[in-house]
């Protein structure tokens, strides 16, 4: 098949219609297709659910090092305020997960739900003040980034200034052109971006280790029966983290899902018909039909065989879950968005092994509560222009999408 450069953002940019077309045709390739980049080492593309399942449950010979997020190896003062555990295999990876899970024990989920019922509703109380807007800007950016923010403490003084470097590194790390308006380069405004997350952080945990509260960075900075906590180091780069990871799978599912409904009126009536009863397959159809985040990356530390092909240690795999997700093996006609879709094992959160999204149920609640409130006192609410996509191959971005009701 004709050689496509999925690292070229103009491929990005095309309607998503001729993403499905290229990637159904790397999904019947007899073998993984090499990608070669004229900017930097080739990668294999990874498109079938079964080689991402595969991939994703080994590990050992798939590493997540030194970048799960990057086509290129980052340098090393990228890597400082930027190596999250996404980024790590164990035991360096289980260790930071186990005292991250603290975050989202049952008990701070309950916690964040009431949270979230209650900003879901205010959000919608400025909507309907405010008539039509850009939905992204009043919707589904303030949610799921003010949630992260009460979740870690972060005093609301400090607040705006978390949502503009976090606005910053978003566009950042998708565009290896971008620069922001005062023309800082993209190296330095994620870098900078990063360290000013790090410094806030670095001063909340001060804080806690001092006067101990009943919040997540208190549990994360003291150690445990076990002695286990994080450093202030792992403490930035697990806020870097939430606030672009949870941030973006949440603000772009619920973008889409307006985009989806609008388009789709016989989907969002079935929906409305009974919205106890269908939300939950609704959410799951949303993320897998979006898929919010394109792909990871893998690195083979060893020769190794993938489901018939062999790799050889150093080979770069990025697996692409929007193309997963379309697999015509897994999913009964892939290209319908239908929310009563079941069963659903989409890879919008990732596959199946030590790298599962461990904010999912948190992201499903946001997402379920924002919609609900949305449905119930402004069912008729819709895109009234195609969404602004974001220039990225990472993320399935929408900057602005025109909404009225």
């Amino acid at each position: 098949m004709t050689t496509i450069d999925l690292s070229d953002l103009d491929f990005w940019a095309k309607p998503r219609s001729e993403w499905d077309k290229t990637f159904a045709a790397l999904r019947a390739a007899d073998e993984p297709v090499f990608c070669p980049r004229d900017d930097g080492p080739g990668f294999y593309a990874i498109t079938r659910y079964d080689q991402i399942a595969e991939a994703s449950r080994n590990p050992q010979a798939f590493s997540s090092e030194p970048i799960a997020v990057g086509l290129d190896d980052p340098p090393p003062e990228a890597s400082e305020l930027l190596g999250s555990m996404l980024s790590m295999d164990d035991p360096r990876h289980a260790r930071l997960r186990r005292i991250v899970a603290r975050a989202f024990t049952p008990r701070m989920i309950a916690r964040a739900t009431d949270d979230v019922a209650r900003l879901a509703g205010e959000i919608v109380d400025g909507l309907v003040e405010r008539g039509p807007c850009d939905f992204v800007a009043e919707v589904a950016q303030p949610m799921p980034l003010e949630i992260v923010c009460r979740m870690m403490g972060v005093p609301e003084s400090a607040r705006p200034e978390v949502v503009e470097a976090t606005n910053a590194f978003i566009a950042a790390v998708g565009d290896p052109d971008y620069q922001d308006p005062s023309g800082k380069p993209r190296s330095a405004v994620l870098v900078d971006s990063a360290r000013f997350m790090h410094e806030l952080m670095g001063e909340l945990a001060y804080d806690r280790r001092a006067h101990p509260a009943d919040d997540i960075v208190t549990a994360m900075v003291h150690g445990d029966v076990d002695g286990e906590a994080l450093s202030d180091a792992e403490l930035g780069k697990f806020f870097v983290l939430l606030v672009v990871a949870g941030n973006e799978t949440t603000r772009n599912a619920l973008s889409h899902a307006l985009a989806l409904f609008t388009d789709h009126p016989e989907q969002r009536d079935l929906l409305l018909s009974d919205l106890d009863e269908r939300m939950p397959a609704a959410i799951e159809e949303v993320v897998r039909y979006a898929t919010p985040v394109n792909w990871m990356r893998r690195t083979a530390t060893r020769d190794v065989d993938l489901l018939g092909h062999r790799f050889r240690a150093g080979d770069r795999l990025i697996m692409y879950y929007a193309s997963a997700n379309r697999d015509e093996t897994v999913f009964v006609d892939p290209y319908r968005f239908t929310i009563t879709r079941n069963p659903n094992p989409h890879l919008g959160f990732g596959s199946r092994g030590p790298h599962f999204c461990l904010g999912a149920h948190l992201a499903r609640r946001e997402i379920a509560l924002m919609l609900r409130e949305l449905f119930t006192r402004v069912p008729d609410i819709h895109a009234t222009a195609e969404p602004v996509r974001q220039r990225s191959s990472f993320v399935n971005g929408v900057l602005e999408l025109p909404c009225a009701f």
